[in-house]
């Protein structure tokens, strides 16, 4: 048991983008192992979801994404993460690796049920680090992408 969180990356695809990308389709029909035979013109669309982020009893982060984007609610319901928001904990995390001594003022270490450590210890700086790599490759996904951001324990 303990605080696991997520970070997903979501695409709705249309009619226009599936039928004249045949060959694309053709092999995501593969790789699922289905005959989407129901993919018509009349049901023109797939969504994709892509699992883009894990954390494992990363408080301050969690706390961010409660704070920001689930109106103070930590209730493990996933919540949209605008990609503001992602450049805006991107920076929190850049700010607190180069002075470890603003820690405590800009991502606070949090407690709670099953929540973890709440030292500014190596573990703590070293979840910032992965922190940044999952926000600087969701961000290179392009603008037809949405986030969204979900936690259980």
């Amino acid at each position: 048991m303990g605080l696991d969180q997520y970070l997903y990356a979501k695409k709705y695809t249309s009619d226009s983008a599936i039928f004249n990308k045949a060959e694309m389709f053709n092999q995501l029909k593969q790789t699922l192992g289905t005959d989407v035979a129901f993919l018509t013109r009349k049901l023109p669309s797939i969504s994709v979801e892509i699992k883009v982020g894990y954390w494992r009893k990363s408080n301050q982060i969690h706390q961010y994404f409660v704070d920001n984007c689930q109106n103070g609610e930590d209730d493990c319901r996933l919540s949209y993460v605008s990609p503001e928001k992602l450049t805006e904990l991107l920076d929190l995390c850049k700010q607190v690796l180069a002075d470890h001594s603003k820690a405590d003022e800009l991502l606070p270490s949090q407690s709670g049920f099953f929540f973890g450590n709440t030292e500014y210890d190596e573990w703590y700086f070293s979840d910032l680090t992965d922190t940044v790599e999952i926000l600087e490759n969701a961000l290179k996904m392009g603008d037809d992408w949405e986030f969204y951001y979900q936690s259980s324990w």
